[in-house]
């Protein structure tokens, strides 16, 4: 698909990933709607990219209503999206166990996979409803949608458990969405990122980013948001990726702490 002349969406579009992401595919010339659930954040990345060019919107991918209303303005200012990019999502660590010997509280595993994966989901099957009612492009193509995993998804480290479900799960739902969505000339991919350097990142000591940099075989230092953004647009440029899930990591495997 061209980028060029579509209306995208951008969940988590505030900040890290999905900014880059969002400035990338303005400066391709997409119409990029910045959904996320702090409205400053992603009315400061729209504002930068431009009116015309871009709008936010406040969203919580885990709420139907509040999904709806997003999907409804960046229509009304942009046209249907065509393009949709699922980066919206949290991070957490925490052992089954604790020092004390006391079980984690279930309360952490389900907000994370409620957010992760069911937010997913959820932006993914609202936006899947509209653009199958789109008219075709000349190729045949109505959508892509591009879902963000983690290296996480395949080595979960010590006290990743909830995380690494709901990347994992969002690894798992991949090939099934894109199979039930190739009837309808919508194509689905999943990154699965390594380490980036985002704002979470940038709040750990200098020597800690250090370490995890030095840990990744080549190049060694930490991924850049722009290269993620520049995967996730090919992967929209590309018409034969669908169904894959993707590794942006420098061969980094995780070690288990």
């Amino acid at each position: 698909m061209n980028i060029h002349g579509q209306s995208a969406i951008v969940t988590g579009g505030g900040s890290g990933l999905g900014e880059a992401v969002a400035r990338a595919l303005a400066r391709l010339g997409a119409r990029v709607a910045v959904l996320d659930v702090n409205a400053a954040s992603a009315q400061r990345v729209a504002g930068d990219i431009g009116a015309g060019r871009a709008m936010a919107a406040a969203c919580d991918i885990c709420d139907t209503t509040s999904v709806t209303a997003a999907l409804d303005a960046a229509t009304a200012a942009h046209g249907a999206p065509r393009i949709v990019m699922n980066i919206a999502g949290i991070g957490t660590a925490k052992r089954i166990v604790g020092k004390d010997g006391s079980a984690a509280p279930l309360e952490d595993f389900e907000r994370v996979i409620r957010v992760n994966l069911i937010g997913t989901y959820n932006v993914a099957r609202l936006a899947a409803a509209r653009i199958v009612a789109l008219p075709p492009l000349e190729d045949g193509e109505r959508g892509v949608m591009v879902n963000t995993a983690s290296v996480a998804a395949f080595d979960g480290q010590v006290g990743q458990e909830a995380y690494s479900a709901s990347k994992g799960g969002i690894v798992g739902m991949t090939l099934p969405l894109a199979r039930d969505l190739a009837q309808f000339g919508v194509r689905v991919c999943t990154i699965a990122p390594g380490l980036f350097h985002t704002p979470l990142m940038a709040q750990l000591p200098d020597e800690v980013q250090k370490s995890l940099a030095a840990s990744i075989p080549f190049p060694k230092r930490l991924g850049k948001p722009e290269e993620f953004a520049e995967l996730a647009c090919h992967i929209v440029t590309n018409g034969h990726l669908n169904g894959e899930v993707i590794r942006l990591d420098g061969a980094l495997r995780m070690a288990p702490r």
